[in-house]
């Protein structure tokens, strides 16, 4: 059986783009991660948790554990420089914008490992998973 070029280049460019999504900057990594995955990451407690949504947002519902330091903060920048960047840390928002700009900052400013929650909170609780208030 012959294959046609057209089905070979559909076939690799499906399998490249169902890869997770990392992107690395010298020692640093961001990954794209699932609800299940940053539910595994926080049982085993080993990540910081930052939730980058807005206080208001916050209060109505977010992850239990969850530090909350708002991406639209003026003082933003000075306030995510306080976490320890030595050690991982997830971050999340409401979809992911948010929580994707501010990973890109962190990867600039030396966290050596972060976890960006695909799809944020209405991810998680679309899958079921508690949020508290």
């Amino acid at each position: 059986m012959k294959i046609k070029p057209f089905l070979l280049i559909a076939f690799i460019s499906l399998a490249f783009l169902s890869c997770k999504e990392k992107q690395t900057e010298g020692d640093s990594v961001v990954e794209l991660i699932t609800v299940e995955e940053m539910d595994s990451l926080l049982d085993m407690g080993k990540v910081q948790l930052i939730d980058v949504r807005t206080p208001k947002e916050y209060n109505e519902g977010h992850i239990e554990g969850a530090t909350n330091i708002d991406f639209r903060d003026e003082n933003f920048k000075d306030l995510i420089d306080k976490a320890d960047k030595s050690k991982p840390v997830a971050v999340y928002c409401g979809r992911g914008g948010r929580s994707g700009k501010c990973s890109t900052y962190m990867k600039k400013a030396g966290f050596t490992k972060i976890y960006d929650l695909d799809g944020g909170i209405t991810e998680w609780k679309f899958k079921g998973k508690k949020v508290v208030k």
